[in-house]
């Protein structure tokens, strides 16, 4: 990965404020490709659909008994997949509203879902310890493989076109090589809880609860950056890379939106950031095609869109 080294400046102008949910909101997504829509899910146990250009609520998805912490959307942008404190996950038509199928195995909440390149498979991670893979496609209700590694409450899930990544509680990121059939475990040494690799696949940003975000070589496991300066010791915060991989960003439990260069981890300006959120930032994510905008999402109740001011 070999970013440009020109100056990397984050947007900061707040473009839209979407407050229908009540209370806090866990995870906010985009829709994929060029496709202009965000999903958000939150304790009012709602996922919500929003046109962030607009600032308008499209749709509201209505089915789950508990909180919703997390989402996946599909490829196609037909479908997504939500969970939460139900342990189930819950397939959803976003044209129609309807949930298509509710898949039930886990013990626990579940932290995390998420589908494969095709939708064909997918991922969940749970609070009982375990990751579990589902068959879309076939009518069998049970789990085609359980990965039983993780010691505490899985927190994050990726799942690449060989590997699948997972982030714990425990410590440790696993990646499981599924066509050698091999998993390696990376011991970061506090809980973890998010994992995002970049878009070659040779490293990926895992943020823990000791305030660290750390850049790490996939393949040996070795750290090779590490950006600090935020609050992250008690809530499941999310980093991510900004649209060109040149700098990392991550929300933090004074409500600030952190971002550092990737190459030498020093803090973009200004430093220290601003306060946009009034409680924590749960989430934060960047538009998969477009350089100038992302969102974040926060125990406030509110989801914010970013955009460089023109």
């Amino acid at each position: 990965m070999a970013p440009s080294r020109g100056p990397v400046t984050l947007a900061r102008t707040l473009h839209a404020t979407l407050e229908n949910h009540k209370g806090p909101v866990h995870v906010v997504r985009y829709a994929k490709g060029t496709a202009k829509y965000i999903l958000s899910g939150g304790q009012d146990r709602t996922v919500r659909l929003w046109n962030p250009d607009l600032g308008t609520e499209i749709k509201v998805y209505s089915a789950h008994g508990y909180e919703v912490l997390s989402i996946s959307v599909s490829h196609d942008n037909s479908k997504f997949a939500s969970s939460g404190g139900d342990r189930s996950v819950f397939l959803w038509d976003v044209v129609t509203g309807q949930t298509i199928r509710r898949i039930a195995g886990h013990m626990g909440k579940i932290f995390a879902v998420e589908f494969n390149e095709d939708a064909s498979v997918l991922a969940s991670g749970s609070y009982d310890s375990t990751v579990r893979l589902w068959d879309l496609r076939s009518q069998n209700r049970q789990a085609i493989q359980t990965l039983e590694e993780a010691r505490d409450a899985v927190q994050t899930i990726y799942v690449g076109r060989s590997s699948i990544i997972t982030g714990s509680v425990d410590g440790y990121v696993r990646t499981y090589d599924l066509r050698m059939g091999e998993l390696r475990s990376d011991f970061i040494g506090h809980p973890v809880t998010a994992v995002v690799p970049s878009q070659d696949g040779q490293t990926y940003l895992v943020t823990t609860l000791d305030a660290h975000v750390r850049l790490m070589d996939m393949s040996t496991g070795k750290m090779l950056n590490d950006f600090t300066g935020h609050t992250n010791a008690s809530y499941r915060c999310r980093s991510c890379f900004d649209h060109a991989e040149a700098s990392v960003i991550c929300g933090d439990e004074k409500g600030m939106v952190w971002a550092w260069d990737l190459l030498d981890a020093t803090p973009l300006q200004p430093n220290p950031p601003p306060k946009v959120h009034e409680k924590v930032i749960t989430w934060v994510e960047h538009h998969p095609m477009e350089a100038n905008e992302l969102v974040t999402a926060s125990a406030d109740g509110t989801v914010k869109v970013w955009r460089h001011s023109t």
